[in-house]
């Protein structure tokens, strides 16, 4: 099934050949969708699968996304090869075993420049979660990827609900789906109703709506953190199932 028939975007320039334009406002673009796709899993594998300190993996995580762009890794990637996620973590392995020292000595004030990562959230997943030895470093990666394009999802969908004034209808999402998707203690719709002063089918309503628009807002973090058209399809089938709402 085509990727207009299943829900998904349409296509358009991927990433990695927006970081290739000769236009350096579509690089800086570029480089910043990356660094914001790739910042979580790259943080937390320095973390979980290296054993560097939070202050190291903050200035290892910055530095290897400068060192990508300015030395241009993943100028190197073939599609057909692997996803790009999977290369993304091979050139932080070795990022992390050979050019790290060099990378310290990088210029600053170039076309790239340090971009804002909030590391405190990740710290205070890791103080819940842990981050025992990692056995599959492929599989522990894509979690960490997922979850970051999930986060991002949230935070936009919540600016954009509460920007329209559309608060209260997110506010049901994110006590029914968020807070304790998989706790016993789930809310019914009943409970989400009467704590909101909505009536049962507001709360069914707007639960529908916002997923929706929450699935539409992950494939679009997706779009921007894929190499090809081709990978996105396939990221995006597997993270929405044909047949699954």
């Amino acid at each position: 099934m085509s990727a207009e028939r299943r829900g998904f975007p349409t296509t358009r320039l991927s990433v990695l050949a927006r970081a290739r334009s000769p236009e350096g406002e579509i690089r800086r673009a570029a480089y910043e969708a990356l660094v914001n796709g790739y910042w979580k899993p790259v943080y937390m594998y320095l973390r979980a699968r290296w054993n560097l300190s939070p202050e190291d993996a903050g200035d290892a995580t910055q530095e290897f996304f400068l060192k990508a762009f300015e030395k241009e890794f993943f100028q190197g990637y073939v599609p057909s090869r692997a996803r790009f996620r999977t290369y993304v973590r091979l050139c932080l392995d070795t990022f992390v075993l050979k050019d790290r020292r060099a990378a310290r000595r990088l210029k600053r004030g170039g076309e790239y420049e340090i971009v804002p990562i909030d590391f405190d959230s990740a710290e205070g997943e890791l103080r819940v979660s842990g981050h025992g030895k990692v056995t599959d470093v492929e599989e522990y990666f894509r979690r960490q990827w997922i979850s970051g394009l999930v986060d991002m999802a949230v935070a936009s969908l919540r600016e954009q609900y509460e920007s329209s004034g559309r608060g209260v209808q997110f506010a049901v999402f994110e006590k029914y789906e968020l807070e304790a998707p998989e706790s016993p203690d789930k809310p019914r719709y009943e409970d989400l109703a009467r704590e909101l002063g909505l009536s049962v089918a507001q709360v069914t309503n707007y639960l529908s709506s916002v997923r929706k628009a929450f699935r539409s807002a992950v494939l679009q973090k997706l779009r921007e953190a894929t190499g090809s058209e081709a990978e996105f399809r396939a990221e995006a089938e597997e993270l929405f199932p044909a047949g699954k709402k």
